[in-house]
């Protein structure tokens, strides 16, 4: 049981920039809605990297 514990990833850094990603996203579609697509692939990827999918 013990040994699970261990060997489980730690998420929080993905999850911070998930949470920074997503605050670009908001700002971008405030201000450059044009450039809001751009921020997608690092949203998309910190949110799955922080499910633990990838």
């Amino acid at each position: 049981m013990e040994a699970s514990v261990e060997t489980k990833k730690s998420t929080v850094r993905h999850w911070v920039s998930f949470v920074i990603w997503m605050g670009v996203l908001a700002t971008l579609m405030v201000v450059y809605r044009e450039f809001f697509w751009l921020a997608l692939p690092g949203a998309i990827t910190s949110f799955a990297r922080g499910m633990d999918l990838l």
